[in-house]
């Protein structure tokens, strides 16, 4: 819920993508009286149609559109992606640019023309109190705050996100009652730079290199057939790896420097602890082992657990055994408090252990 209080009369910049989410985002902070500007970041070439739906809604709506061309900075999260692939990890390219492109050079860009606040059409909530401004989970099942997890701590008092307390069909029924016109868009099911979802695909024309033979074998060692990149296989994958074992057999691990993937049953992907580092906290660094619900993966559901900061890691010990702790991934703590489900930070899984 928008505090018309604390942006009436305020210049907000709102990230528009075209879609439902963003629009109905637009509409609510003008109706709220704040000084509204829509902008489109462009990331690839296939993004005209987008930028066109954007800038008709920005005219509909009466408030005022800038496109920023991003291409050139974007190519810092076609690195990411394509150097994650290539150390066996699998990447999280949402997470990396919405700390390093939506919420950095964008939400830079808007406080550079002025913006007392950055909006975008985000499911989560920020809560402000005496102590400051804090990220909390969206309060139905399309919460998107696991992807925001990695953002900077100091840009959380600048941000609004008034879809927090909205679900996906309330958001359309909304965009209808207000006239907007992709209300019944649909929303796009695929990494923006992989319009065809064929991430195998992308990363062989960004790195060609990643195309390269090697052994399938299973836990012992012993070799059970040939893949042809470890860039087409994940942590838990079983269809696809083309190896007949008789019984279910998954992807349990993949090893970059000797360019193998491991087979196995599966209570071979189950572990209880994991590692990882470069930990992003959104409340003050802690310095002792705390309580959380714990996230592993967007679609994951929250499972207990206690975090060990670790200085510049942290080790994470779940109440039950997960299955398929990918390295690569993000993991997101959270704390129950009065309010909601607050996102205490998160970091980069490195490696799953017994």
């Amino acid at each position: 819920m928008i505090s018309q209080d604390l942006i009436k009369g305020k210049k907000v910049f709102v990230a528009t993508s075209g879609g439902v989410d963003s629009s109905v985002t637009a509409a609510l902070l003008r109706d709220a009286e704040a000084d509204c500007t829509g902008i489109f970041m462009i990331v690839h070439d296939h993004a005209q149609q987008h930028r066109d739906d954007a800038q008709t809604i920005a005219k509909d709506l009466g408030i005022k559109f800038e496109a920023l061309d991003l291409r050139n900075d974007f190519k810092l999260v076609l690195d990411y992606f394509s150097n994650q692939y290539k150390k066996a990890r699998t990447p999280n390219p949402c997470v990396f640019c919405n700390r390093n492109i939506k919420f950095g050079i964008l939400f830079d860009y808007a406080r550079s023309k002025g913006a007392d606040f950055f909006a975008t059409g985000h499911y989560a909530s920020i809560l402000r109190d005496d102590t400051g401004a804090y990220l909390y989970a969206g309060e139905t099942e399309k919460d998107q705050s696991y992807a925001l997890a990695m953002i900077n701590r100091s840009i959380l008092p600048y941000l609004i996100f008034p879809l927090g307390d909205f679900n996906k069909t309330q958001t359309r029924q909304l965009a209808k009652k207000l006239g907007i016109s992709v209300s019944d868009k649909a929303d796009s099911q695929e990494i923006c730079f992989i319009p065809d979802n064929n991430y195998a695909g992308r990363l062989e024309q960004l790195s060609p290199e990643v195309v390269k033979s090697g052994n399938i074998i299973d836990s012992s060692g012993k070799i059970l057939g040939q893949h042809s990149g470890i860039h087409h296989f994940t942590i838990g994958q079983r269809r696809g790896i083309r190896v007949a074992m008789g019984t279910p057999w998954y992807v349990t691990k993949l090893d970059s420097d000797t360019n193998t993937v491991t087979l196995g049953p599966g209570d071979e992907l189950i572990h209880k602890t994991l590692i990882a580092s470069n930990p992003n906290w959104l409340i003050d660094t802690p310095k002792e082992p705390f309580a959380a619900k714990i996230k592993i993966r967007y679609n994951h559901k929250a499972v207990g657990g206690t975090v060990f900061p670790q200085g510049d890691s942290v080790k994470v010990v779940f109440d039950q055994p997960l299955r398929a702790i990918t390295p690569g991934q993000a993991v997101v703590f959270y704390l129950d408090m009065p309010q909601g489900k607050k996102v205490a930070g998160g970091a980069w899984i490195d490696k799953a252990m017994d």
